[in-house]
């Protein structure tokens, strides 16, 4: 099973780029994150044409998220149950016996702000929900944009990101209480990795000419999944499209034999 996670940041103007990834990978699963469509505009027809069925939770200019897949996804989920959340940052369903959960973590802005608060109010919401998803589904995928880069390695330069936004001692915090539930970083599972393995690089100040970047974008799998995960990359291809999105794919192989 082919699993992968990509923020797209407008699926409007990156639709046609993703459907031409579609056609190049095949994944089974990929999870969307900032489609930045209301409901009614999402591409669905489009989405079915390319060989792929959709179940999406959309808001007008922000955030708003996807799940698409080659066979039916079912008992769907939008948004983290028992949060009241005016925000579209999670699908999930299960695929193929696999729960998937696709999420969008909220950006911060910046430590001590509001918006870092509620990033931190709505990841302790998303633990406590999981933790209950795991005992009902113990083969979990949790995908995503996470705005968290776990480790300095996950950092360009890790000196000038310290007490950044994304690199902050309670994000890092946050994203080791994921793994504590029994979950594993996919990435990470394999030792042969490239060096300098970003998933988002700023528009700004050549940073992807420079791979100037930070490794946000993560699936992390159940303990049930670990020993049946294969291969954990980022596409950085992507990323060269013109008008691209400035994040690269992310892409987790599964045996489920």
């Amino acid at each position: 099973m082919k699993i992968a996670t990509w923020n797209v940041n407008s699926l409007a103007i990156r639709l046609p780029q993703v459907l031409d990834w579609l056609a190049a990978h095949q994944p089974d699963v990929l999870c969307i994150q900032e489609t930045k469509l209301t409901d009614d505009k999402f591409p669905a027809a489009e989405i079915e044409a390319a060989g792929y069925r959709a179940e999406w939770f959309g808001q007008k200019t922000y955030n708003g998220v996807a799940l698409l897949s080659r066979t039916p996804a079912t008992e769907v989920v939008r948004n983290i149950p028992l949060l009241d959340d005016p925000q579209a940052r999670v699908i999930a369903a299960t695929v193929d016996g696999v729960r998937i959960v696709g999420a969008y973590f909220p950006n911060g802005q910046a430590p001590g702000t509001e918006k870092f608060a509620y990033k931190m109010g709505w990841i302790d919401a998303l633990n406590r929900w999981l933790a209950e998803e795991l005992a009902r589904h113990p083969r979990l995928v949790l995908l995503g944009d996470y705005n968290i880069a776990p480790e300095d390695r996950d950092v360009h330069d890790p000196v000038l990101w310290a007490g950044q936004i994304h690199c902050t001692a309670e994000e890092r915090a946050q994203f080791a209480g994921l793994v504590a539930l029994g979950l594993h970083d996919a990435f990470r599972l394999f030792e042969d990795q490239p060096p300098k393995p970003w998933t988002w690089w700023d528009y700004r100040n050549l940073a992807f000419r420079k791979n100037q970047g930070l490794r946000i974008d993560h699936i992390l799998v159940s303990d049930a999944l670990r020993g049946s995960t294969r291969q954990c990359v980022i596409d950085k291809a992507p990323r060269k499209n013109e008008r691209p999105s400035d994040h690269a794919p992310v892409i987790a192989e599964i045996s489920l034999d």
